[in-house]
């Protein structure tokens, strides 16, 4: 479906959204990969309980986002649920999928897919860090490649994770990172990125231009901070630890009458590895309290060094508007900085789809709401839900469209949609 919309800078911009999975038992928590050799064919992943129990969905597209094929990733041995999934892509026809499987609410385990055929197959999961009863819990999981067109790393894997430990007794979560440096046929030793003592959320990872990686989490206990880890070695190691900056949560549930779901807060980082004048400028991005209703905020840093500017609303809202779940890609070709979130602007409570969109280095930005109908994130429940899930994503479709993916409500059910834009901003 093709729509003609006009964004706050007052331009004409075209628009599709198409319903990704069919309607049904819910599907949430979506990610999206795009191959950057044949960029009409893309790759999503959910949290899908069609069958059932949870279990990763697969969804394919081979004509940029108009059609899309389903199917399940299967489990591991002994275990009977999965969720928390990510998809990434790598040159030059590979995806990888984490996921968080479990055989109940104990031994939680990170595994990785691979694909090296477009995502036609993928073969069996890898473990790559088991969970132990409650001891250990290894969830909330992210992944990337190493595509950097200058990396001396190319073609590494990256993975990290959550780990929630001694949970039945007053634990704490410390987020971890793993790397491949075989096409996934191995993992090195895990690394601890955070301090045991300090609970964090599901960390995020970016690799600029020339392989350098960072790895972005928020601690939530015992003060907010967003921190970012920085490795010069392909992840071998991540010597110090800088905080970008203080962050104020938002309420979980969000002060609205009918919202019941919760809101974690994450952190999100890309950073630019195109040809220009931001070559390597990296930026973090995340949900922030700090003006007494949800919004998005986001810090610069520019390369080669660790200061971190003042973050700054990127949205555009209405004060009082609830406005979360960001996600962030940085053109590789261009440089268009892509940043997607759900906000409830239109009218209060039923949510929308918004995309903010730079072409100067996050100077400034062009909001665009980007879904074609406003939805209740309750669907058809009379009582408010206690989960919509906890992320969005989005993904540029080079050379300077994007893809994004979230949960809907509009057929009725939990599904996933997908809004695509070909437009090349000048």
């Amino acid at each position: 479906m093709e729509i003609l919309r006009i964004d706050k800078g007052g331009k004409s911009v075209t628009n599709f959204n198409f319903q990704v999975t069919p309607s049904g038992n819910p599907k949430f928590e979506p990610s999206v990969a795009v191959n950057l050799l044949i960029p009409g064919i893309m790759l999503s992943v959910a949290v899908d309980e069609s069958s059932g129990p949870p279990l990763i969905g697969l969804y394919r597209s081979l004509d940029g986002g108009f059609s899309w094929a389903n199917s399940l990733l299967p489990l591991p041995p002994g275990f009977n649920g999965a969720e928390a999934p990510v998809v990434a892509y790598g040159f030059p026809n590979i995806f990888i999928v984490t996921a968080h499987v479990f055989p109940g609410e104990e031994y939680g385990t990170t595994v990785v897919y691979k694909s090296v055929d477009n995502g036609a197959t993928f073969s069996a999961p890898v473990i790559v860090s088991p969970g132990f009863g409650s001891y250990i819990n290894n969830d909330e999981t992210n992944c990337t490649l190493d595509a950097s067109q200058a990396s001396p790393f190319i073609g590494n894997m990256y993975v990290t994770y959550n780990r929630q430990f001694n949970v039945d007794n007053g634990g704490n979560s410390v987020a971890f990172f793993n790397r491949s440096r075989d096409n996934g046929a191995t993992w090195d030793q895990p690394l601890l990125l955070s301090n045991e003592a300090d609970q964090v959320e599901r960390p995020d990872i970016t690799v600029d231009l020339v392989g350098v990686v960072d790895v972005a989490y928020v601690t939530v206990d015992p003060s907010f901070n967003f921190i970012v880890r920085q490795s010069l070695d392909g992840g071998a190691s991540f010597p110090n630890a800088v905080v970008v900056s203080n962050v104020v949560p938002v309420p979980s549930p969000l002060p609205v009458v009918g919202y019941n779901f919760r809101v974690l807060t994450f952190a999100n980082i890309a950073t630019d590895r195109s040809v220009g004048p931001f070559t390597n400028q990296a930026y973090a991005v995340w949900q922030d309290n700090r003006l007494g209703y949800a919004d998005i905020f986001m810090s610069k840093r520019a390369p080669d060094t660790n200061n971190w500017t003042t973050p700054v609303s990127i949205t555009g809202a209405p004060a009082n508007s609830q406005n979360f779940f960001p996600a962030i890609d940085v053109d590789p070709l261009t440089g268009v900085v892509n940043i997607i979130y759900y906000s409830n602007q239109i009218n209060g409570f039923d949510l929308d789809v918004y995309v903010a969109r730079s072409i100067n280095g996050g100077q400034t930005f062009t909001n665009t709401r980007i879904t074609n109908v406003s939805f209740n994130p309750n669907a058809s429940s009379p009582t408010p839900v206690p989960l919509i899930g906890d992320y969005i994503d989005i993904v540029s479709v080079p050379p300077g469209g994007y893809i994004g993916v979230w949960m809907d409500t509009s057929p009725g059910t939990f599904c996933i949609f997908a809004g695509y834009s070909d437009v090349i901003i000048p």
